[in-house]
């Protein structure tokens, strides 16, 4: 049923011989023959491997969760939070158009990767419906499997969405940290020691604290903000009034480590912001719950536009359970 979604992404040839089919949570499939598979919490995990050539495949099953997200949001979110998390993605995913099945609608694209000296293409399908959503994704740096690839695809079957009683709108309180963590990497893909971050921490008392920090290998000063202010929620709007704010340049160290300073070389005027967004927390019990903010155009605070460019403002950020990663600069609190 969705073949098309792979002809342009694998250009695969000949078919090849299957068992029977199994079945994962919502997705119905045939299991390529002389593969493995391994199941985690969350998904489950197909591949094969060539010891001589170090080609290989690798076929991920995402398993169903709770989402009122749109289809291209979702799609975004296994992109960003799996994929580009996995390996290193070169550019955006070139997308093919929506399909629908059984109450679901599939978004899909790939993108070519490199994993070390290799190189490779990784294509994920999206599936939203019945406000849940799953995926699968799929890698390989060789065309030796992409016929395996193509009638695995052939072979995928979704259950009929039905409606799950969902908690994943905005019955999560917003309290907590909340980050966007960015890895800096170069025009050759490679990561290097740079990295930006940002991040919210909303106190139960209605108060908040946002921080950002960059450290960039292209640049010889620490960029730094912090701001303080109060915020109210009311239904699906998040009201933020800040208090206090600066904007600050601190030289790198001289032993160029990222987690230390430098000397202080100056501070901007920083403009204290009240914004309404537009937000929703989505439940994902499996990845991590995430914060998507809409204010509905570029904010001081959280940057221009990302996404695409016919897409609203919009803005993600992961809750965590750990410390920050950001520290304060000397003397800061």
């Amino acid at each position: 049923m969705l073949r098309k979604i792979l002809s342009i992404a694998l250009l695969l040839g000949s078919l090849v011989t299957f068992a029977q089919k199994q079945t994962y949570d919502v997705l119905t499939f045939t299991f390529p023959k002389g593969w493995q598979q391994k199941d985690a919490e969350g998904g489950r995990q197909l591949t094969i491997t060539d010891a001589k050539t170090g080609g290989y495949a690798t076929v991920l099953l995402i398993k169903s969760t709770a989402s009122n997200a749109s289809p291209n949001d979702n799609f975004n979110s296994y992109w960003n939070n799996i994929v580009k998390a996995t390996v290193a993605v070169s550019g955006e995913p070139a997308m093919q158009d929506a399909v629908t099945s059984n109450g679901w609608e599939i978004v899909s694209g790939h993108a070519p990767y490199t994993e070390g000296a290799n190189t490779g293409t990784a294509t994920l399908l999206a599936a939203s419906g019945g406000g849940q959503t799953t995926a699968v994704i799929l890698m390989t740096n060789t065309g030796k499997y992409q016929p395996d690839l193509l009638a695995f695809i052939n072979s995928l079957e979704l259950s009929k969405a039905t409606r799950q009683t969902s908690t994943n709108k905005n019955t999560v309180s917003i309290a907590g940290l909340w980050a966007d963590y960015t890895v800096e990497r170069n025009a050759y893909q490679q990561y290097t020691t740079g990295y930006l971050r940002k991040e919210y921490a909303f106190n139960k008392d209605g108060t908040y604290t946002f921080r950002k920090k960059n450290f960039l290998s292209s640049s010889t000063q620490i960029y730094f903000v912090s701001e303080s202010g109060t915020y109210s929620v009311s239904g699906n709007q998040l009201t933020i009034i800040p208090k206090q704010g600066k904007t600050q340049f601190w030289n790198k160290p001289k032993s160029l480590k990222n987690n230390e300073w430098g000397s202080f070389a100056k501070s901007e005027h920083h403009k204290l912001e009240k914004v309404t967004y537009t937000f929703e927390i989505i439940v994902d019990p499996n990845y991590g719950n995430s914060l998507s903010l809409k204010p509905g155009k570029a904010t001081v605070r959280d940057g221009g536009q990302f996404n695409a460019p016919s897409d609203p403002y919009k803005f993600n950020y992961a809750f965590r359970t750990s410390a920050s990663l950001i520290d304060n600069p000397p003397g800061g609190k």
